[in-house]
């Protein structure tokens, strides 16, 4: 996306006169737990996400994803484990990690009497910026997000992907070097979704670390670097998504004369099935690796078949995913599994992490309780 300016440079718009923040260093977390009441929402955490990558978090619902997302944005104190935030750790120093964070909650809320340009201004004074910085830096971002026409209107008449523009500009207000996003893509409509995959691409080259919690595997396939998967609030798999994504596995086929494919896969005793629901000119076909998918696509092609499509039936994330749900279905669940991922702080049986007074502290229970729509 073309950044305020005409230029086509990475990211948001640069804020200005901020302090420099500590080094550099990403995400880590080793070993974290978190227990509500009889309930283990985190049973042993482990986690590392380098600065100018894209971690995808996933897991099914229950696993404790939002749990470690707000461990990770000192939101919640874990009760045990190491957690470093671009070198802050969030339960010795919160302020710090909130200098450093930009989290974007799964919903944004309202206040009911702010208009997005007020919204973000506010968050950005909180943050400590100056307020001539705030107000144009604002304007920039509603601009980079295709807001400028609404800016003056009441948040709570967006929409909710206009909605989840604005807590994206609002996450990035105070140029944090860390994002925490849950589920950043809900609501968004195609052209926003692909707007939003290059944006988070452009300010992760930029070198800022982004973990994204979603359970649109397509997406994160399309956009993240590494992802972690946690199952029962326990890491069980880190997927390296670098690659260029051509393994083994099922290929879809699409031919524009089906009659002439099957005579050829089976001309070279290729076994393959008619898929319920697929349309009637695809087949599907399983290969060993990349290099027999390559062969058999460069074998139709000889032949005179007139290939429309060669794909993976799924995408890594999804066949990783759907390996683990199985193992998962025939494996008994893990004592004291299964809390609701959604779980904010404040709840019963919960400690948030921070009291400070600061700027900062106060931007971030404004954002979470804009995440909630609590703030009255």
């Amino acid at each position: 996306m073309t950044t305020p300016g005409g230029t086509d440079e990475s990211g948001p718009p640069a804020a200005t006169g901020l302090p420099p923040d500590a080094p550099p260093s990403g995400i880590t977390a080793t070993g974290v737990t978190r227990r509500f009441k009889s309930v283990r929402a985190l049973r042993g955490v482990d986690l590392m996400a380098p600065p100018g990558t894209i971690t995808a978090l996933v897991g099914p619902n229950g696993s404790g994803k939002t749990t470690l997302m707000l461990v990770l944005a000192s939101l919640l104190r874990p009760d045990a484990g190491s957690v470093r935030i671009a070198g802050a750790d969030p339960a010795q120093d919160p302020a710090g990690v909130r200098r450093r964070t930009g989290w974007m909650p799964d919903t944004l809320g309202v206040w009911d009497a702010l208009t997005a340009r007020e919204i973000l201004e506010m968050m950005g004074r909180l943050y400590g910026l100056d307020r001539d910085v705030v107000r144009s830096r604002s304007g920039q971002l509603l601009e980079w997000q295709e807001l400028s026409t609404l800016a003056d209107e009441p948040a709570r008449v967006l929409s909710r992907g206009q909605q989840q523009r604005l807590s994206l500009a609002r996450a990035v207000i105070h140029e944090p070097q860390v994002l925490l996003l849950d589920e950043p893509a809900s609501g968004l409509d195609p052209g926003s979704r692909v707007r939003l995959r290059d944006d988070l691409r452009q300010m992760a080259a930029a070198g800022k670390t982004i973990l994204v919690s979603s359970h649109v595997l397509s997406e994160l396939d399309e956009m993240a670097d590494v992802a972690v998967f946690i199952q029962d609030g326990r890491t069980v798999r880190v997927e390296d998504l670098s690659g260029d994504g051509a393994t083994g596995g099922r290929y879809l086929i699409t031919a524009l004369d089906v009659c002439h494919l099957l005579p050829v896969l089976e001309r070279y005793s290729v076994a393959y099935r008619r898929q319920p629901g697929r349309r009637e000119d695809s087949v599907s076909v399983e290969v060993s690796s990349a290099e027999e998918a390559a062969d058999l696509l460069s074998t139709l092609v000889g032949e005179g078949v007139r290939v429309v499509a060669f794909t993976p039936e799924a995408s890594r994330l999804e066949t990783a995913y759907l390996e683990l749900d199985r193992m998962r279905s025939v494996a008994p669940p893990a004592p004291g599994a299964g809390v609701d991922d959604d779980v904010r702080p404040g709840a019963p049986g919960t400690d948030a992490v921070g009291t400070d007074s600061g700027a900062s502290g106060g931007a971030n229970r404004a954002s979470w309780r804009a995440g909630r729509g609590e703030d009255r």
